[in-house]
């Protein structure tokens, strides 16, 4: 018999959740004290665009996704004020199954399924939320998943959800791609179930396109779909901007195509394209979608006069990689390593510990007035500091003049040591 007193002993033994959280902050969490409103979470003021301020310093900004320069386009600003001014920031209310389906939602649909050469397409809220519902929804726990690596973390978040096997192959290796579609067949075979094959049009940090042609190619040998998250490739890529599926000449290949608007389109929502039958199977049973209030109409007007212009006028696409093409063409003749990169995404690496990444990084804010993003461990490995920019069309030739010198003055402070002994003279924070 339990007595009351042999209860309370079980429940003081009974470990309190938060004390993992309150002991061991995490690999980025532990920095806290030094990073939090400078190098993570920073406060950038003034009109988007590549002339900001930080600190209340003019800075030179290269860390916007703002690819086609579409944030500050006259044109969408006034046809977001005009939503606005139309509809409120509320209107429609409710889930569009309910009560927040309208013809602009429609109309933008119909839009970006002809631009990107698919059958249909369907708007999602937000791309994070967007995706991890769609692989929920395209898979049971029969199916098995064969995923990238180095994708982005919204799709492993939803592979997460996944109740089924999952097999992961080497980033852009064909070798273990074949390998592990040859497992998740033989699986498949196992459970009664089919294989979904998710890679990236672009990956984020690195740059490197998806090997989606090849990937495409593989089908003729193995039974499986293809999911592919093209955020970075939309509006960037291939001859009309319909992105990296197009720029390789295997649009056709992909089953589902997502891409979201916080890049090219330079604001906020996302959406999935496919064939008819599909698209119409997700507008039924994606969760994130069915049970969420419906992308705004401010938003909605507003993608649809960005997608107009990202349609319309290739001369920002030339921009964008006139930009492009002088920024790493400059970092490569003077040395740097940009790795493998094919897209705007342009990584520079460097060898060096956190501390001294943090000391650099300030270095170039306050003294170059040079703002970009930096990655380091966990996401890259020990050892190299990832510093990651994203030429704009709005970007110019002496944006980029300036960077290169900037960049070439920071690399002779890290290489005689300078960084390092500041580095050293700093208390830091690993708490």
């Amino acid at each position: 018999m339990t007595t009351f007193a042999s209860f309370l002993n079980t429940f003081t033994m009974v470990k309190d959740l938060f004390e993992r959280i309150q002991n061991n902050k995490g690999p980025l969490g532990k920095w806290a004290s030094q990073a939090e409103g400078y190098y993570v979470f920073p406060k950038l003021e003034g009109e988007l665009g590549p002339r900001m301020k930080f600190h209340g310093k003019d800075i030179l900004n290269w860390s916007l996704n703002d690819y086609l320069g579409l944030a500050n386009h006259p044109e969408v600003r006034q046809a977001d004020a005009e939503a606005a001014a139309q509809y409120g920031a509320a209107y429609p209310m409710g889930a569009r199954m309910m009560s927040g389906h309208t013809d602009a939602h429609e109309q933008l649909e119909r839009e970006l399924a002809a631009f990107v050469h698919k059958e249909a397409a369907y708007l999602l809220n937000f791309g994070y939320q967007g995706i991890m519902s769609a692989i929920d929804a395209l898979v049971t726990k029969n199916d098995i998943i064969v995923y990238d690596v180095d994708a982005h973390a919204c799709i492993i978040d939803g592979v997460r959800l996944h109740m089924g096997k999952r097999f992961t192959y080497k980033h852009n290796d064909l070798e273990s791609m074949e390998k592990n579609l040859q497992r998740a067949t033989k699986m498949a075979l196992e459970t009664g179930g089919g294989i979904l094959f998710i890679t990236e049009g672009v990956f984020g940090m690195r740059g490197q396109q998806g090997k989606l042609k090849e990937i495409v190619e593989m089908k003729k040998k193995y039974n499986f779909r293809l999911l592919v998250d093209d955020a970075h490739g939309f509006g960037t890529l291939g001859k009309t901007g319909a992105g990296a599926g197009e720029e390789q000449g295997c649009q056709d290949g992909i089953d589902v195509y997502f891409s979201t608007f916080a890049k090219s389109m330079a604001s906020i929502g996302a959406f999935l394209a496919g064939d008819k039958d599909i698209i119409d199977y997700l507008k039924y049973n994606l969760r994130s979608q069915m049970f969420a209030k419906a992308l705004p109409m401010i938003q909605t007007v507003g993608a649809l006069k960005r997608l107009q212009l990202l349609r319309d006028n290739p001369s920002l696409k030339d921009k964008l990689w006139e930009n492009v093409n002088a920024l790493q063409n400059g970092l490569k003749e003077r040395g740097f390593n940009i790795g493998d990169t094919n897209t705007c995404v342009t990584p520079v690496y460097l060898e060096g510990s956190i501390p001294e990444a943090m000391v650099m990084v300030n270095d170039l804010r306050e003294n170059y007035g040079i703002f970009l993003s930096i990655v380091v461990y966990p996401v890259i490995p020990k050892g190299i500091i990832l510093l990651r920019m994203i030429p704009t069309a709005s970007h110019t030739l002496a944006d980029i003049n300036e960077t290169l010198s900037a960049f070439e003055a920071i690399r002779e402070k890290l290489v005689n040591g300078t960084y390092k002994k500041i580095a050293e003279a700093t208390t830091v924070d690993v708490s």
